[in-house]
């Protein structure tokens, strides 16, 4: 974190430390494996409750993400306010039209057709909860001194990833939506200037007719997204 104070370094032993034989690491490895194989992409939510305390939580555990200098540039924005969710639905909405009406080119519109989305987001209204994610492209002192933040698109996307996981392993399900351009949020959240929106989560349980396109389930193998440089080759 950021300080104005001339912070040195100062090597703190290792507070936690995770002791697993190799058969044990396997067995964690695999069964992870087995929960995240399990985490879906949903649009369609149920009318049940997320409790606030369980999203902060959620927050919380994405807060632990390495980030450059350890500036931890981001912001979360929790809304379970209906009527500030429509508003976010409709200027998405909004942006959506223009980005089916021919703003996203031919490819992009081929690539996604067989996810089946479109212009119309009824999600961002129907979930309980909607997360939005900014990243901090610069800060601020109490002064007004403004200093640099490093590698902030790698420190949000991993604080991201650390976000749907938590909200995975606590029973959710969600769907990452970015609307371009997306300005607009930083107005209906109150954020500042120095602060882009990245995505909208849409968080809550998911329906009892929710569905999800085939496609998703198509993973590469991993010798496709693998490549291993070992001691003895």
């Amino acid at each position: 974190m950021y300080s104005e104070d001339d912070v040195r370094y100062e090597p703190l032993p290792l507070p936690d430390r995770l002791e697993l034989s190799d058969e044990d690491m396997e067995d964690a490895v695999e069964g992870f494996y087995e929960m995240m194989k399990a985490r879906h992409t949903v649009r369609d939510y149920s009318d049940r409750p997320v409790d606030e305390d369980v999203i902060a939580g959620c927050i919380r555990i994405a807060g632990t993400a390495p980030s450059g200098a350890n500036h931890q540039p981001w912001h979360f924005v929790a809304i379970s306010d209906p009527e500030m969710k429509s508003r976010i639905r409709k200027a998405s909405e909004d942006e959506e039209e223009k980005f089916y009406a021919g703003g996203a080119g031919d490819e992009w519109l081929k690539a996604l057709e067989p996810i089946g989305t479109g212009v119309s987001k009824p999600h961002l209204d129907k979930a309980p909860w909607l997360i939005v994610i900014f990243a901090q492209r610069y800060g601020t002192t109490n002064n007004g001194t403004r200093y640099k933040n490093y590698y902030v698109p790698e420190s949000v996307g991993i604080a991201s990833g650390f976000l749907l996981t938590a909200l995975h392993m606590a029973g959710l399900v969600s769907l990452t939506h970015t609307p371009n351009p997306m300005k607009f949020l930083n107005e209906m959240c109150g954020r500042p200037a120095s602060e882009k929106p990245i995505m909208i989560v849409a968080v809550g349980h998911p329906a009892e007719d929710a569905v999800v396109p085939s496609v998703a389930k198509i993973k590469k193998p991993l010798s496709e997204i693998l490549t291993t440089f070992r001691k003895d080759d």
